[in-house]
């Protein structure tokens, strides 16, 4: 009986620590089993982390090859307009030396020998004859065209003071202020005799042309200015470029400076314009 006794404890007993067994093996299964499914939500984050690094890199790759593109653009326009503007210089003063060598050829011979033995002369004329400068007249009477194209942001004013808006000051005004972009071509009123290129402190480079009877025309803020003091110009030729305003104009902006003079007095050249 006794026996049967203690055999039933240990059977009681034994269930116990299986059961107990079985709870612990419980737990750890699923202590493993939240364990990995952390593990594999932390690697699909990490991934979808990494997913998101490599998309915002290709999308700065991409924003800087577009970037990279539209520079590349830009300077191949730019050297386009620069090849541009050589080429209009180039032929500008190809024309030029043409129409000098053409004066030239037509003024200007030596006398031709009188016999096929002309080097064995003790003495051998030649006669040049000097070039033929073209007499300068300017018709007053006869309207002019503008040298450009543009708004006039300062009138002439000699009899009264005009406001300079850079200068912030009042003061008389011999010329015309006509607005115009940079690079603008800026073209003769008539044709004339260049009698200097200088670079003055207020209009930039500046070139004067003599166009007969005691008038003579005065463009400022050039750049580009293809002509020398003595050459010729004819109505229309080009004279230069519109360049950066000097100080003196920041607030009015690039434009040209077109003076009118007779006899070396300024007068309004609005009354010539056409």
């Amino acid at each position: 009986m006794r026996n049967r006794r203690v055999s039933a404890f240990f059977n009681k007993k034994s269930y116990l620590i299986a059961a107990v067994f079985m709870v612990v093996a419980a737990f750890g299964m699923t202590g493993i089993y939240y364990t990995q499914q952390e593990k594999k939500q932390e690697e699909q984050l990490a991934k979808e982390q990494q997913k998101q690094i490599q998309q915002a890199k290709a999308e700065d790759e991409a924003r800087e090859q577009e970037k990279k593109k539209e520079q590349e653009k830009k300077e191949v326009e730019k050297a386009r307009e620069q090849a541009k503007k050589l080429a209009e210089k180039a032929r500008e003063q190809a024309k030029a030396r043409e129409k000098e060598e053409e004066e030239t050829e037509a003024v200007s011979g030596i006398i031709p020998p009188e016999n096929d033995n002309f080097m064995d002369a003790p003495e051998v004329v030649a006669e040049v004859q000097t070039p033929v400068e073209p007499i300068l007249h300017f018709d007053a009477e006869t309207d002019l065209g503008w040298p450009l194209q543009g708004n006039v942001v300062l009138n002439y004013s000699m009899d009264q003071t005009v406001y300079f808006a850079t200068l912030d000051q009042y003061k008389y005004n011999p010329a015309v202020i006509i607005k115009a972009e940079v690079n603008t071509p800026v073209k003769a009123v008539a044709a004339g005799k260049v009698t200097s290129v200088e670079t003055m402190a207020e209009t930039g480079a500046t070139i004067t042309v003599d166009m007969g009877d005691g008038y003579s025309a005065i463009y400022g803020q050039l750049k580009e200015i293809p002509k020398s003091t003595g050459d010729y110009v004819e109505n229309g030729e080009i004279l230069g470029y519109i360049s950066e305003p000097t100080k003196y104009y920041s607030v009015e902006g690039s434009n040209l400076f077109f003076e009118l003079q007779k006899d070396g007095v300024p007068v309004d050249p609005m009354g010539y314009l056409q």
